[in-house]
């Protein structure tokens, strides 16, 4: 094995901005949810915010690459095949990635075209929105799957924002494919509510016949499960994935290992950014469950871990921060 993890997501570069609730109604933008816009549309999104808010931070993100670099960051080894451009932002994104330690399929040639943006908007309440423009990286297909790499990975992870595109979404699909062609085991997790409310069918064509580990929040699992009562949405996960972990915001989380069900505790903060809180738990669990962890411990460092992050502003932790949180394994 080369890889602990091998994940596949969209490429983004997140731009972070704190805003006041009374900008949501003034730019028409549902507050709490992923919208995806287009290039005219990030263009004057980034006026009114560079005016009125100011950068707050710049970071290479995406949901499954900030999970990989957590992963990373806390030591395992990771490979993260995406799509960029060959222009400023690209160079930026490859050299962020790079820094954190991940491998991944960009370091040689790349297509002409603009990387793809994620505008994160955070309101006092630490609630994050985002406005999404994909750009290059909705060309992701399968042919930037690098197979020796997978191949040689224990755990594949796939994001669920890649649904909202043909051909995202058949790459991967292509990578659970090969995952079990080479006996390697798939997680997934769904990203983000609208994912589930607005591309149910993909996502069950992404899990086909299900996945080994699925990572999703409470509002999520209910949205597929169709209920508005986590003991049934729990229930009826079981038919998609044979372990999932549930995070359930101040409540903490659930793990079912596939035989038991571990209630972890949260961790009590003053949340200031919820921004890749989600992502954080699935890159520290990961990091756990394959440096020879079970679901209770992996379940604990995840809540320590996705806790620190919504303590501060933006979607990762420094790499410094990391190794302190093992103490809770």
């Amino acid at each position: 094995m080369s890889y602990h993890i091998y994940g596949i997501g969209n490429a983004l570069v997140d731009q972070e901005f704190e805003i006041d609730d009374a900008f949501f109604t003034k730019a028409g933008i549902e507050k709490g949810m992923m919208t995806l816009i287009d290039e005219q549309q990030l263009a004057s999104m980034l006026d009114t915010l560079n005016s009125g808010y100011g950068l707050k931070k710049r970071a290479c993100g995406g949901s499954a690459a900030n999970t990989i670099i957590g992963a990373s960051y806390f030591g395992a080894k990771t490979f993260y095949t995406c799509n960029v451009a060959s222009d400023e932002t690209g160079d930026f994104y490859v050299a962020d990635l790079k820094a954190a330690g991940v491998d991944t399929n960009m370091d040689g040639a790349r297509d002409e075209g603009v990387t793809g943006k994620c505008l994160v908007m955070v309101t006092p309440d630490a609630e994050r929105t985002m406005n999404t423009y994909l750009g290059i990286t909705s060309n992701l297909e399968e042919k930037h799957i690098h197979e020796d790499a997978l191949a040689a990975s224990e755990y594949v992870y796939i994001e669920g924002y890649l649904v909202t595109s043909d051909t995202s979404r058949s790459a991967a699909i292509k990578v659970r494919e090969l995952a079990h062609k080479h006996n390697v085991k798939v997680a997934m997790t769904f990203s983000d509510p609208a994912m589930v409310q607005f591309f149910k069918d993909g996502l069950l064509e992404m899990l086909g016949d299900g996945v080994d580990l699925l990572f999703c929040n409470e509002q999520e699992a209910k949205l597929l499960a169709d209920t508005d009562h986590l003991d049934d949405a729990i229930e009826s996960l079981k038919q998609y994935a044979r372990t999932f972990a549930i995070t359930l915001g101040g409540e903490g989380a659930v793990a079912f290992d596939g035989e038991t069900l571990h209630k972890i505790a949260p961790n009590p903060v003053k949340a200031v950014d919820t921004n890749g809180a989600g992502d954080m738990f699935a890159g520290a669990f990961l990091y756990a469950i394959t440096h020879g962890h079970d679901f209770a411990a992996a379940g604990r460092l995840a809540s320590a871990a996705s806790a620190q992050v919504v303590s501060q502003f933006g979607p990762r932790l420094e790499a410094e921060q990391h190794e302190p949180l093992k103490a809770a394994l």
